[in-house]
C-alpha cells in the first residue's frame, strides 16, 4: 500500500486477477503470450510495433512504486507478491510520451500519414479529467457513466483504505489524480428504461428525464439506492443489491424515474463526503461528464445534492474522447497542459435553496438503508450459497459456474 496505494481486488476482477487466471489456468495460451499489457497499451503497440506502458495505464496491476514516478521499471517484490514475471511486461515511458510515428502498414490501412505520432495509451480516469478541463490542483470531475466516480489532481500520494480512495499516477510525472468507483452510475436509469419497457419498446433517455421533471423534488418520498452491481466506493459490498424504498399506491412512473436519478445523485454525495475528508479543501465547482450529464435536469439535481456548483462539460457523452486528443495537442507541444481548462467550459449549475434540506436528508438517508440492507443481502447470499451447494452435487464445475451466472441475473 505505501508503494502502490492500492491493491488486488480479492474478487479477482481486475488485471491482476486476470492474469493470474492466464498464468494457472491457460498453460497453452501463455505458452504463445509475449506481453501482459492492458487494452490501450495494446493499441499502441499495433499502431507502432513498439511495446510501451505507463505507471497511470498499469496502475490496476499494483506493480510500480508510485512514491517515485520518475522511475520507469517494475517493482521486483510487488511483482513477487503478484507472482508474475517482469519480462512479460511491457516498458515503462513517461505519461503522454511519443512512442513512435505510426507504422507504414496501419498508416496505409486507415489513411494517415507516415509522420502520424502516437502517443502512450491513456486510461479513462485521465481521459476524463482532461476532457473535463479539471487539469489544476482539485479541480474537480464527476463521471456520470456507466459507473462513477470522483476524482481532482492532488499534490502528493496517499490512501483511504476504509472508504476505497486513492491518489494514482496523475496527468504529469510528478503529481496524482484521486481514485474512487461507484459501480454504477447512469447505468441505473438504463436498467429502468428496460424494466419499464417490460420486452416492449423503449421510451428514449430524453422522454424519461421529462417524464421525471414532471415529478417534484423528493419525488414523492420515493427513495432508491443505485447498488444494482454492489458498491467499491465509499463502501466496498459486491453483494450489496438495489433497491426502492417507500413505495405506495399512488407512485407514479415519473416518480420512479426522478428516484433513481436522486438515488444516483445521493450516492455520489455520500463518496463526497469522504472525498473531500481525503483532499482537504472544500471542492467546487463539479465538472460532471458522461452520458447522465446530458441531462440538464440531473445535473440539476446533482447542484442540489451535493450543494456545489455543477458544470455541464461540453458534449459530455465525449469528454473522454476530447482528453485523449488534447493529451496529443500537450505530448506534441501545441499548448500546455494549463491550457486544456479552457477548452471546456459549459453551462453552470446552481443549488437551490428552495430544495436543501430534501435533498440534504435524501444524502443523509443512504448510509442508514446500506446497514439495513447489507444485512438482507449477506443474509441472501448465505442462502444462494447453500442452495448452489445442494444444486451442485455430483454436477460438474462448468455447470455450477453457468448456475451461479443465472442466479446473479
Amino acid at each position: 500500500m505505501r508503494k502502490t496505494g492500492g491493491g488486488p481486488s480479492p474478487t479477482g476482477a481486475d488485471p491482476v486477477g486476470q492474469m493470474l487466471y492466464l498464468l494457472h489456468d491457460e498453460p497453452e495460451i501463455m505458452a504463445r503470450t509475449r506481453w501482459l499489457m492492458e487494452p490501450v497499451d495494446y493499441l499502441t503497440m499495433r499502431f507502432t510495433g513498439v511495446a510501451s506502458a505507463t505507471h497511470a495505464s498499469r496502475l490496476a496491476m499494483w506493480m510500480t512504486d508510485n512514491r517515485h514516478l520518475d522511475r520507469y521499471e517494475y517493482d521486483q517484490h510487488l511483482a513477487a507478491l503478484v507472482g508474475v514475471d517482469t519480462t512479460y511486461l511491457p516498458p515503462l515511458l513517461p505519461f503522454g510520451a511519443v512512442i513512435a510515428n505510426v507504422s507504414a502498414a496501419v498508416a496505409a490501412e486507415l489513411g494517415l500519414g507516415h509522420e502520424t505520432a502516437v502517443i502512450t495509451g491513456i486510461p479513462d480516469l485521465h481521459a476524463a479529467a482532461l476532457g473535463a478541463g479539471a487539469t489544476g490542483l482539485y479541480d474537480t470531475h464527476l463521471a456520470l457513466s456507466t459507473t462513477s466516480w470522483i476524482s481532482c489532481p492532488l499534490p502528493k500520494k496517499k490512501t483511504d483504505i476504509a472508504h476505497s480512495i486513492a491518489a494514482v499516477p496523475g496527468l504529469t510525472n510528478d503529481s496524482y489524480l484521486m481514485i474512487d468507483s461507484q459501480d454504477t452510475g447512469a447505468k441505473a436509469l438504463e436498467w429502468l428504461q428496460g424494466a419499464l419497457a417490460g420486452g416492449g419498446p423503449r421510451m428514449s433517455f430524453s422522454e424519461m428525464t421529462a417524464l421525471a421533471a414532471t415529478s417534484p423534488p423528493g419525488a414523492h418520498g420515493v427513495i432508491f439506492t443505485p447498488w444494482l452491481a454492489g458498491e467499491r466506493s465509499p463502501v466496498g459490498n459486491k453483494r450489496l443489491r438495489a433497491g426502492f424504498t417507500n413505495l405506495s399506491l399512488t407512485t407514479s412512473t415519473p416518480d420512479l424515474i426522478r428516484a433513481v436519478m436522486e438515488g444516483v445523485a445521493a450516492n455520489s454525495a455520500w463518496l463526497f463526503t469522504y472525498v473531500e475528508r481525503f483532499t482537504g479543501e472544500r471542492l467546487s465547482p463539479i465538472r460532471l461528464l458522461g452520458g447522465g450529464a446530458q441531462s440538464t435536469l440531473w445535473c440539476q439535481i446533482y447542484a442540489d445534492t451535493l450543494n456545489r456548483d455543477v458544470e455541464q462539460v461540453p458534449e459530455p457523452l465525449l469528454a473522454q474522447l476530447r482528453g485523449a486528443a488534447l493529451l496529443a495537442s500537450v505530448a506534441l507541444g501545441r499548448r500546455g497542459l494549463d491550457e486544456v481548462k479552457a477548452q471546456s467550459s459549459g453551462a453552470v449549475f446552481h443549488p437551490s435553496s428552495e430544495f436543501a434540506a430534501i435533498y440534504r436528508q435524501r444524502a443523509q438517508q443512504l448510509p442508514t438503508l446500506y446497514a439495513r440492507d447489507r444485512r438482507w443481502s449477506r443474509e441472501h447470499a448465505a442462502t444462494a450459497k447453500h442452495s448452489l451447494g445442494k444444486l451442485g452435487r455430483g454436477v460438474s464445475r462448468r455447470t455450477i459456474l453457468s448456475l451461479t451466472t443465472q442466479r446473479r441475473e
